[in-house]
């Protein structure tokens, strides 16, 4: 089964968007990052999701997002889905923490139970299709509205939602252009979907998430 095994962030500093990673959300290689002044405007078409236990944990990673340097974009609050909280980082990834409990069993941690990678494309059906023919299986399915694939023992799992709805979501419009700043590293790569998300072979995490290269600048 293709998944993904890394996700790589094209960003302008490598090591102040780590150090902003591992302050924010205590991540290190979880997500890679690397070198890129790639041109960029607006909604990236991505967002990182970050699934927590309970809505203290919520209000802990948050406040060190912000305290960290991110923007706040949609405040955490109560939905009819559960408590999340939306925030930008200075590199301009967007990051949601969430979580499908609306009351706390315990104290405030900065467990992160899932990431996820959410992409907003065009047709979701359609790229339902192209990842599945690609070795993905799918694990939850909503017709046109959103698809999440089965991660098996990947640190990060992928879904699809509209473009549209995902920057609705979040705050934005879904208005952007230039680079996704975003490269994925799976079995199913080398390859580029329908809305211009680029796949790489997976390879070797590195010592530390900040990586040197530079990369290609695939188009939303």
């Amino acid at each position: 089964m293709a998944n993904i095994e890394s996700v790589t962030l094209d960003v302008a500093d490598p090591t102040a968007a780590h150090r902003f990673c591992t302050a924010a959300f205590g991540l290190d290689t979880q997500v890679r990052l690397r070198a890129s002044e790639a041109p960029t405007t607006g909604f990236r078409g991505f967002v990182l999701a970050l699934t927590v236990s309970q809505p203290a944990t919520v209000d802990r990673l948050v406040e060190a997002a912000l305290e960290a340097g991110a923007t706040s974009l949609k405040p955490a609050a109560k939905s009819l889905w559960g408590y999340g909280g939306v925030v930008q980082a200075p590199d301009g990834t967007v990051w949601k923490v969430a979580t499908s409990a609306k009351k706390n069993t315990g104290p405030a941690t900065r467990q992160i139970d899932e990431i996820v990678l959410l992409l907003g494309v065009a047709d979701v059906a359609a790229s339902k299709r192209f990842y599945v023919e690609h070795g993905l299986t799918v694990g939850k399915s909503f017709g046109r509205v959103y698809v999440e694939f089965a991660a098996g023992a990947s640190p990060v799992k992928l879904a699809l939602y509209r473009r549209r709805a995902l920057a609705k979501d979040v705050g934005l419009t879904p208005d952007g252009t230039g680079s996704h700043r975003l490269v994925i590293g799976g079995g199913a790569g080398p390859l580029t979907d329908p809305d211009g998300f680029t796949w790489e072979a997976a390879s070797p995490a590195p010592a530390t998430a900040a990586e040197s290269a530079p990369a290609p600048a695939p188009a939303p």
